[in-house]
């Protein structure tokens, strides 16, 4: 029998949406933040942030939103607002049960895209 992915060991598309809601509370409540977000269509926002953790997790969905460089150009992205974010996914991550490893290997794919967010 093949392995689970991360995405069917933190089950499924539920238990991303539930991530997903937990970190935009999160996200939307930090003063750093929230200056990027004012004029953001959340729920389109949310859609691709559910389609993205699903993908990155190896689930059954194909990301359709820019790539990342394109998504974040112009939005003078810092490296704190960057790891600001990435606290916060990880808190979420955590408070939805998802366990250890898969939070380290969640956290790893998004580490790797950060010369691609981070405007210098």
């Amino acid at each position: 029998m093949a392995s689970q992915s991360i995405f069917e060991r933190i089950g499924g598309r539920d238990a991303v949406d539930a991530v997903v809601s937990d970190f935009y509370d999160r996200v939307r409540d930090d003063p750093l933040l929230e200056p990027y977000f004012e004029e953001t269509d959340m729920d389109q926002l949310r859609s691709h942030q559910t389609q993205f953790i699903s993908t990155v997790a190896g689930g059954p969905v194909d990301y359709d939103g820019d790539d990342m460089q394109t998504a974040h150009e112009g939005m003078g992205i810092t490296e704190d607002a960057f790891a600001s974010v990435a606290t916060h996914l990880e808190a979420a991550l955590r408070a939805n049960g998802v366990p250890d490893d898969d939070v380290e290997a969640i956290l790893t794919e998004v580490a790797a895209m950060k010369d691609d967010i981070v405007e210098a």
